[in-house]
C-alpha cells in the first residue's frame, strides 16, 4: 500500500510538471498557427489531453467482447464528461475563490457566453447519447458516425472563431527562454516530449489508482465509472490549474469545454460500434449527473453570473 502511494504521489507531480511544459509549448504552438486563444484550449490542448481516456476506452472494448469488460469500456466512456464537469469546472471556481485576489476572479462576458455554447452543444450531443442507451434496437452500431462527425462539426466551428481582442505573447518558450518568438521546431518538440511525458505519468497514475480501488474493494465497474477517469483527466485538470494560476481562464474553460466535447463523441462512437449501448442503473445516474451538472454551468455562463 506504501509503494502504491508513493508511486501516486509521484506519479501526480510527475504530471503537474509536465503540463506546465504542455500548456507553455501549446500556447505557442496555437500562436505559430494563428489560433485563437478559444481554438488553441479546446482544440490543441483538449486533443492532446484527451487522448489517455480515449485510449483507455478503446482498449477496455477492444480486450474482449465479454459483457464486463463492455460495461467497463462504457463506465470509461461516460466518468470522463462526469469528472471535467463536476472536478474540472468546481477547480476553477476554487482556485479563483482561494488564489486570486477579487479583481482577478472576474470571467469576461464574452469568455461566460462563449463557454455558455460549448455547454449548449455538449448537451445536445450527450442527450443524446444517453437516451440511445436507454433503448435497444436493430441498426444503432450505424449511428457511431454521426457523433464523429457532430465533433467535426464543433471543431470547425473552432477553427473559425476569433478572439475579439489580441492575444498577448505567451510566456517565453521553457526550452528556449531567450527567444522572443521561438522557432516552431523547437515549441513543437517541447510540446510533443512534454505530453509524452504526460502519457506516461498518467498511464502509471492510472495503475496506481486501479490497485487503490482493489484495496477499497470497488468493482471493476464502478472503479472505471469513478476512479479511472480522475486519473486519465488529471492532465486536463492540471492544464486547468496552471492556466487559471496564470490568469488565464479563457484557455482553462475552452480546454475543459473541448476536452468535454471529445469525451461526449469519440468514445461514444467506439462505444456504439462495440457494444448494445444500454446504460444499467449507475450509468444512467452518473449520466443523468453530468447533465445536471452542465445544465447548471450553462445556466450561470449564459447570464453572466459565474
Amino acid at each position: 500500500m506504501l509503494i502504491t502511494l508513493l508511486l501516486f504521489l509521484l506519479s501526480a507531480v510527475t504530471i503537474y510538471l509536465a503540463c506546465e511544459y504542455f500548456v507553455n509549448g501549446i500556447e505557442w504552438t496555437g500562436h505559430h498557427f494563428r489560433f485563437s486563444q478559444s481554438a488553441t484550449g479546446s482544440l490543441l490542448a483538449a486533443l492532446g489531453t484527451a487522448l489517455p481516456e480515449c485510449i483507455v476506452t478503446l482498449t477496455a472494448l477492444l480486450m474482449g467482447d465479454a459483457p464486463a469488460q463492455q460495461q467497463i469500456g462504457m463506465g470509461a466512456a461516460l466518468g470522463g464528461p462526469l469528472v471535467l464537469a463536476t472536478l474540472g469546472y468546481g477547480a476553477v471556481g476554487l482556485l479563483l475563490l482561494l488564489c486570486m485576489n477579487p479583481e482577478h476572479r472576474t470571467i469576461a462576458g464574452e469568455v461566460q457566453r462563449e463557454t455558455a455554447r460549448d455547454q449548449a452543444w455538449f448537451v445536445g450531443i450527450f442527450l443524446l447519447a444517453t437516451l440511445l442507451g436507454t433503448a435497444a434496437f436493430t441498426g444503432k452500431s450505424w449511428l457511431a458516425p454521426l457523433f464523429v462527425l457532430a465533433y467535426l462539426a464543433y471543431a470547425r466551428r473552432e477553427l473559425t472563431r476569433a478572439d475579439s481582442h489580441e492575444a498577448p505573447l505567451p510566456e517565453p518558450l521553457k526550452l528556449d527562454p531567450a527567444a522572443e518568438i521561438p522557432a516552431l521546431g523547437k515549441v513543437l518538440v517541447q510540446t510533443l516530449a512534454a505530453l509524452t511525458a504526460v502519457a506516461l505519468a498518467a498511464q502509471m497514475f492510472v495503475h496506481q489508482l486501479e490497485d487503490m480501488g482493489e484495496l477499497l474493494g470497488l468493482s471493476p465497474v464502478l472503479a472505471a465509472l469513478l476512479l479511472s477517469p480522475v486519473a486519465t483527466e488529471m492532465p486536463e485538470l492540471m492544464n486547468v490549474l496552471i492556466w487559471v494560476r496564470q490568469g488565464k481562464q479563457r484557455l482553462a474553460l475552452a480546454n475543459i469545454a473541448g476536452a468535454m466535447m471529445i469525451q461526449g463523441t469519440i468514445p461514444k462512437a467506439f462505444c456504439l460500434l462495440f457494444t448494445p449501448w444500454l446504460l444499467d442503473g449507475t450509468m444512467m445516474l452518473s449520466s443523468l449527473v453530468t447533465l445536471l451538472a452542465v445544465l447548471l454551468l450553462w445556466w450561470g455562463f449564459r447570464r453572466g453570473r459565474m
